[in-house]
């Protein structure tokens, strides 16, 4: 049965600024979540943990997990991008990523990095990931090699714990991690254009099972953005003024 739950229409103040719940769905509280995006009517998730490590394909209105692949217990996954007809998907601390077809979740090819593997995505010409730190990286989507540096500021002062990435409408969206703010970057200066406080999504029942606010995926055919976390129970979609 599908469990689509209509939101009210209150306006959470944040910043100067506010979001809308639009609607809530169903999300699996057992997914880690670490990397997230939306293609084709389907939500693809990357979950991380030693030994619960995957990348699924999931319904949006029930949560069902459709199509999933577990990663080997040694890895512990983290972000995940689509290029082309290729899923990418980073690892933690292992430095080393993995490359599916898209329809076959079937692994082409692994590759390694020089960090931490954290957030992933694209601005229709280049791969940018995270690793945790104030500084954003290019790579090539094709050899996957790196390509530059965006070092990321808010008034002066360095953005620490960068960590899922999405890029939207000429700007790069990133969680901060440990936080319920989602910070909005230039992809060109690295400056921080605004911020986005996501405070109240869960309700302290849901909070104290759940951890920290993590996962952005954006719609882009029909302007819609979608954000989750590790744990949680419940995945949001969201209207910004």
């Amino acid at each position: 049965m599908k469990r689509i739950i209509l939101a009210a229409t209150l306006l959470f103040p944040l910043l100067g600024a506010g979001y809308k719940i639009v609607q809530t769905y169903p999300h699996d509280p057992q997914a880690y979540t670490q990397g997230l995006f939306y293609a084709d009517g389907f939500l693809y998730e990357g979950t991380g943990q030693d030994g619960a490590s995957s990348l699924r394909k999931v319904e949006l209105s029930t949560g069902k997990v459709v199509q999933r692949i577990n990663l080997s217990a040694g890895y512990f996954g983290e972000g995940i991008v689509l290029w082309k007809d290729r899923i990418i998907q980073l690892t933690w601390q292992s430095r080393i990523g993995f490359v599916y077809d898209r329809a076959t979740f079937k692994q082409l090819r692994s590759f390694t990095y020089s960090r931490e593997g954290w957030g992933i995505t694209h601005d229709g010409k280049r791969l940018i990931m995270s690793d945790g730190s104030s500084s954003l990286f290019f790579w090539d989507p094709e050899t996957l090699k790196e390509t530059g540096k965006l070092d990321v500021t808010d008034k002066g002062s360095p953005v620490t714990a960068l960590n899922e990435l999405e890029y939207i409408r000429g700007e790069i969206y990133a969680n901060v991690w440990q936080t319920d703010r989602i910070a909005r970057i230039s992809p060109t200066t690295g400056r921080v254009l605004g911020w986005i406080d996501l405070a109240g999504l869960l309700t302290p029942g849901e909070k104290s099972r759940a951890d920290v606010l993590n996962g952005i995926a954006y719609d882009a055919k029909s302007n819609r953005l979608f954000v989750t976390g590790k744990w949680w129970p419940k995945l949001f979609e969201i209207r910004l003024p």
